[in-house]
Order: structure tokens, then C-alpha cells, then sequence
């Protein structure tokens, strides 16, 4: 069994955790990250992608006392998933390795508290990595990473946030040096893309086959009720069809989670329900909310206090809130791979079938039919990278201006170069585009010898 290769200190706090059999990724994965390869993990929610990667990381840690910071851990959640982080914090906890969190919510106090005594962990997100990196004291820390785990990687490969997060690796890695990198993602269509994104010789595990889905697509049809209260809910009467059915849903389930595509669809639902019933506990997450409402939310669901929460893609990612039996998407999600993540947060314990439901106009429904069968059958759109996107190279120019006083043009085509984003770019692009930042008065450019790009006095 896999986690035999582990310490005896962490064999002994896995048996505590209770944790008997390894699920399908731990064993397929744990061995090859255990070995120091790259590796990319493809699972459905609720599986143990986490603790795949992290356990082995954890022992090696702890095995060989690692400087810190050792490990990154980034996530691309703004609002950063308080389950995974009260796991990671256990983990450490148990095996006396710090773990700490640098966000842009982080006190200036934390941030001063991590410069002089920095964690052997750091659970951090792509924009706060760019930050960093530019840091004098805290770059001297980063030149001991020797892992990188990004979680729910699929969520930033198609975004610039994604091309950022590619940038920042290099340059993260002509800091530190080679690490091992691990990704961590939901089933995808295209996961040679995901992960050559992810760095070089990555190995791809597919652990995904445990998982089954039940999504049923429902038009409601108008009836002499729903036309009677149209008018006192202030909406529209296939709305309120809509609204009465998804009511009727909430009653007859345990814990329901409704996703909607937009934050004002979500909060006019929750609005509405308010209105339809009163005593019905029920609350609206999205991402405008606070931090510490979004937090009080996600526990009172988790406790069952509250009977149904309506999100937007908020929730959409890795968070374990408890047993919801029932997941119900309001109008069509327009994606498969965004309507499995979404049901995958029903049943999401091991073995359990992951129900769902698409609540659509007579508009979208022929789409929505679509979207639920492609999703049942695993047939998934094929992701779209934002290839030679030079607006974000041009900023992490200026990130590599700040880290160092002087940088060789060389060695700017170098870094960006090994990102995949930028696997077609050309040294005479590199020299267009630090002409033309020159000229904005972005930077400076040396050009006696080697083009050196330097930063400015501002």
C-alpha cells in the first residue's frame, strides 16, 4: 500500500485521520511524487487530489527538514477555500511544519511576521506569487521552493490569470532553480494542454472513472399558481416558474446548491425565495460579498443550519460543504466541463452519484439537453489558451525589471520562452516589445552592448 513508503510519524497521524484504504489517485499518483517527478492529477472532486499531493510533499518536508519556504501552494480562489485550508493547516499541524496563507487579504502584521520567520508552506494565489517574487527579503526565501502544487489548474489555463501564473513559474524558477511541479485539476477535455502548461516532462494521471453523475434538464411549465404570484414577486411568469420549481426542489432535498451564471440572477433568486417564504433558511454567496459573510455562509451550510445557498461560480471550485445532496443549475451553464464541476459538489464523498439538475427557459433548453448529455458522457470542450498574450509579458518585464537592477534582453526571451504561452515567441518579438514599453517610458533599454532592460527611478 502506498502510504507504507511514508514515515512512520506520518503512517501513525494517516491511521488517526482515519484514513484506511488510499483512494484511486493516491494510489496512482503518491509513488511518482514521491519520486520527484512532475505530475499532473486528474480527478473529480472529493477524491483525495489534495492529500495525493500533499502527503508525500508533507514527508519529505518533514524527513529532511527542508528551509523554508519549500513549498507553494497555489489556488486560483480569491476567496480561498476554508476547508482546504483547515486540512492543510492539520497536516502541518501533526507533522509540526508551519503552513501559512498570503493573500491580499493578509495583515500587514502577517506579512512582516513572514519575512522574518516564513513558513515551510505557503498557500498563496497567482497574483500574490507576481507580488512576492519583487520582494527583497522574501525572494531570498523562495530560492528554497522546491515544489510548486497548483490546485484546480484547469480554472487558469484559459485565462490571463493562467498566462501570469505561467510567467511567474519561470521566473519563479530562475530564482530557485528546477522544482517539481504538481496540478491539480477537474476532468477536462484537453489535458496534454493542461498539462504542458504546467511545465516540462509532466506525467498525467487519470484517476476520474469513479465518479457518476444524474443530471436531469426540467423546463417547468406555467401554472394558475405561478400566474397569481408573478406579479407579487415582481418578476416575469416563467421566472416565477422557475423560482416555484426550484422552491419545491429545496423542500423535498436535504441540502441544495442552485449555481446561476451572474451575481444579480443570484441575488434576485435569493430575494425572491425571501419573499416566497420567509422561514425558508437560505442564503446568496458570490464573490462581492465579504470575506466574512461568505465564510458565515459556507459553515452554516456545512452545519446544515441553512437549507440552500445560491452561488455563482463562487463555489464552484474544490470546496467541501458539506452533504449536499443536490445540485441545481439555474438556465443553461453553457459549458459540460463547468456544468460536471458544478454537480460534482453533490455526493461528494467517495462513491456516491453526483445528482443535478438544469432548471431552463424554453430558450436555452435545447442547449442545456445538449450540455447535460456531453456531460454525462465526458465529452468536454477543448480549452483555448491565450497564446503570445503581450500585454502580460510586458508587465512581468517590468516584475523582472524590479527583481533585479539590470536584466540582459537574453535572458528576458529565455524566461518567457520556456513558458508554454510563449513556446512560438521570437527574440525579435522580445526586442519589439521592449522598444515599444521604452517608449511608453515603461523602461529603460542599454543599448551600447546587449539590450539590458533596467528599471526606472519611479
Amino acid at each position: 500500500m502506498v502510504f507504507e513508503s511514508f514515515s512512520p510519524k506520518l503512517q501513525e497521524i494517516i491511521k488517526k485521520k482515519g484514513f484506511i484504504e488510499p483512494t484511486l489517485p493516491q494510489k496512482l499518483g503518491i509513488p511518482d511524487i514521491a519520486a520527484g517527478k512532475n505530475m499532473l492529477i486528474i480527478a473529480a472532486t472529493g477524491i483525495g487530489k489534495t492529500e495525493t499531493a500533499m502527503l508525500p510533499l508533507f514527508d519529505n518536508i518533514y524527513k529532511n527538514k527542508l528551509k523554508p519556504i519549500s513549498l507553494l501552494y497555489i489556488t486560483p480562489l480569491k476567496s480561498l477555500n476554508r476547508d482546504l485550508l483547515d486540512r492543510l493547516f492539520w497536516w502541518g499541524d501533526k507533522l509540526d511544519i508551519e503552513v501559512a496563507v498570503r493573500h491580499g487579504d493578509t495583515s500587514q502584521k502577517e506579512r512582516a511576521s513572514q519575512k522574518e520567520s516564513p513558513p515551510s508552506v505557503l498557500i498563496t494565489t497567482p497574483e500574490t506569487l507576481q507580488a512576492i517574487l519583487t520582494g527583497k527579503i522574501l525572494r531570498e526565501h523562495l530560492k528554497n521552493v522546491k515544489y510548486v502544487v497548483v490546485d484546480e489548474i484547469h480554472e487558469l489555463v484559459e485565462s490571463k490569470r493562467g498566462v501570469q501564473l505561467s510567467l511567474g513559474l519561470e521566473r519563479l524558477r530562475q530564482l530557485a532553480g528546477n522544482f517539481q511541479r504538481i496540478g491539480l485539476s477537474a476532468t477536462v477535455g484537453s489535458p496534454e494542454v493542461v498539462a504542458e502548461f504546467l511545465g516540462e516532462n509532466v506525467k498525467i494521471v487519470r484517476a476520474e472513472n469513479v465518479k457518476k453523475y444524474d443530471i436531469k434538464v426540467e423546463s417547468p411549465k406555467p401554472g394558475p399558481r405561478d400566474i397569481e404570484i408573478a406579479d407579487d414577486l415582481s418578476i416575469g411568469v416563467s421566472t416565477t416558474t422557475r423560482l416555484r420549481r426550484l422552491y419545491d426542489l429545496i423542500q423535498s432535498h436535504t441540502s441544495v446548491l442552485t449555481f446561476t451564471n451572474t451575481r444579480e440572477t443570484a441575488e434576485v433568486i435569493s430575494s425572491r425565495l425571501k419573499r416566497l417564504d420567509k422561514e425558508l433558511k437560505q442564503a446568496v454567496h458570490h464573490g462581492s460579498l465579504s470575506k466574512e459573510g461568505r465564510i458565515k455562509s459556507e459553515v452554516s451550510f456545512k452545519k446544515q443550519e441553512l437549507k440552500a445557498l445560491i452561488a455563482t461560480s463562487s463555489l464552484e471550485l474544490g470546496i467541501d460543504i458539506g452533504s449536499i445532496d443536490l445540485v441545481v443549475q439555474y438556465l443553461s451553464p453553457r459549458q459540460a466541463t463547468r456544468l460536471i464541476q458544478r454537480v460534482g459538489r453533490a455526493g461528494h464523498k467517495i462513491g456516491e452519484v453526483s445528482k443535478g439538475v438544469i432548471l431552463s427557459g424554453e430558450e436555452d433548453l435545447f442547449e442545456s439537453a445538449v450540455v447535460a448529455k456531453d456531460a454525462e458522457n465526458k465529452k468536454l470542450e477543448k480549452l483555448k489558451t491565450h497564446d503570445m498574450a503581450l500585454d502580460v509579458l510586458a508587465g512581468q518585464i517590468m516584475g523582472m525589471a524590479i527583481d533585479e537592477y539590470e536584466t540582459p534582453s537574453e535572458k528576458v526571451y529565455e524566461i518567457a520562452k520556456r513558458s508554454y504561452i510563449y513556446r512560438d515567441l521570437t527574440k525579435k518579438d522580445i526586442d519589439a516589445l521592449l522598444h515599444f514599453m521604452a517608449e511608453l517610458r515603461l523602461i529603460w533599454l542599454d543599448e551600447e552592448g546587449d539590450k539590458i532592460v533596467m528599471k526606472r527611478r519611479r
